[in-house]
């Protein structure tokens, strides 16, 4: 951008544009929409999860069984890889076009994808056409899903009134937790109620063909939204300069390349302690501890549940205390708990294992309920989405789709249990140092960022 342009821009930042008289109603169709688009991202994350085995039946060859679910879960984690393709983007494209229409797009082909998967023929009906339309449509998913998250909390927080931005944004980490608990319970009750033959024929499709209706209520609530006041004073900027031309990506790594690094460190934590507390460790437990599988998969959904309130909570601390203490406070715990808590979750004891989850989701709830309202506070109007979504979704697919490979690789490699709390405590030290080196935008209106 041009000095001109940029001191435009300045100039228009100090003077906040006026909020609609009804912003309060639009807040709520805001949050409504950020909320039932993320669900629906981890709705099917949950769904693909637990009937990974029913899926490796379905699309892959049975002649080998273990072959087949290493296959469904190769497939699953294609979604990882093309997030970071995904954020650059729906980032670039949200900052370019708008929050909206890059939101009412990015679900509208996420959804659909995933409608689609539920509709699919499998192997025996079509060979290796199944497998093969089942990684086109989970590529699709991922890709569409990397502007999700970014953009519904930077959608949310530029409506958001300042000294309650972290309460609104902690919506988008808790339909996160919701849409995880929604699809493991509604797997649980069909394999409760349903006879194997009939979740085998059908009954797997159910949690994908969801996805259309629940996608289409998003999208028509999206497009009757207008961008934020925010937002289409920094594009009355950029009309009014002849010449002037928006580069979310060259600007974001020219100018803002100190902001990104520091977030992409605060996302390390989030990724591998989100995927490793509420993901990992039912699996963590039944094979390195040996617990029931029933007892581990209980504990981990009670967990689920009060991590939900643990959020809100969060949200609405971080904005009396700023994002900043919040997040160190986070790092710090991460530290000095992490290596005791696997420890006690060695006995095998339900309750202590019970009590430790909770005290884990309760630490991680610090980061994960306000991340979403400092990454949105981190970067200027012109490349806070393309910067929430590239630190984030970077994060995630280096990080966080690795967290389950990497502690099972560790616990085979060092012979020890507790080697994956060990790397859990080494990410945590990273992203206290990106912490301390951050600043503090809690309590700053976002057009004057």
């Amino acid at each position: 951008m041009s000095a001109a342009g940029q001191g435009a821009l300045d100039s228009a930042h100090a003077q906040p544009p006026q909020v609609p008289e009804d912003a309060g109603t639009v807040v709520k169709k805001v949050a409504v929409s950020s909320f039932l688009g993320n669900f629906i991202e981890w709705f099917d994350y949950a769904s693909y999860s637990y009937f990974a085995t029913i899926i490796a039946a379905v699309f892959f060859s049975s002649e080998d069984p273990t072959t087949a679910l290493i296959s469904a879960f190769a497939v699953f984690a294609i979604s990882f890889i093309m997030r970071p393709i995904g954020a650059i983007f729906w980032g670039s494209m949200g900052d370019k076009k708008g929050r909206k229409w890059a939101l009412s797009v990015s679900i509208f082909l996420m959804s659909g994808a995933t409608f689609l998967i539920g509709c699919l023929p499998g192997y025996e009906a079509i060979g290796l056409g199944a497998p093969l339309l089942l990684l086109v449509l989970r590529m699709i998913q991922g890709f569409s899903a990397a502007g999700e998250y970014a953009g519904a909390a930077t959608f949310l927080a530029e409506y958001a009134p300042t000294n309650r931005r972290g309460l609104y944004c902690s919506l988008v980490p808790a339909s996160t937790a919701v849409g995880l608990l929604a699809g493991s319970t509604l797997a649980t009750i069909m394999t409760i109620f349903l006879p194997s033959e009939a979740v085998l024929a059908w009954g797997w499709r159910i949690p994908f063909l969801l996805a259309g209706p629940l996608g289409l209520i998003a999208h028509y609530i999206r497009t009757k939204l207008e961008d934020s006041p925010t937002y289409q004073a920094m594009q009355e900027v950029y009309t009014a300069q002849e010449g002037e031309t928006q580069h979310p990506i060259r600007d974001l790594v020219k100018h803002h390349l100190r902001e990104l690094l520091v977030s992409f460190g605060a996302c390390m934590l989030n990724a591998v302690g989100f995927y490793a507390v509420l993901t990992y460790l039912p699996t963590y437990l039944e094979t390195a501890v040996g617990m029931p599988a029933e007892e581990a998969q209980m504990a981990t959904t009670i967990a689920l549940v009060v991590y939900v309130a643990f959020i809100f909570l969060s949200g609405q601390i971080s904005d009396r205390f700023g994002r900043k203490k919040m997040l160190i406070t986070a790092c710090v715990l991460f530290i000095v708990l992490t290596v005791p808590a696997f420890m006690l979750l060695n006995t095998a004891q339900f309750w202590v294992v019970l009590a430790v989850e909770l005290v884990m989701c309760f630490v991680l709830t610090i980061n994960d309920g306000t991340l979403s309202s400092y990454l949105t506070e981190t970067f200027p109007t012109e490349v806070r989405y393309t910067g929430f979504a590239l630190s984030f979704n970077l994060a995630n697919a280096i990080f966080g789709g690795t967290a389950a490979m990497i502690g099972t690789w560790l616990i085979d490699v060092t012979g020890s249990t507790l080697s994956p709390a060990w790397y859990m405590v080494g990410v945590s030290v990273v992203a206290l140092v990106a912490m301390i080196l951050s600043h503090e935008n809690s309590h700053k209106d976002l057009d004057n960022i």
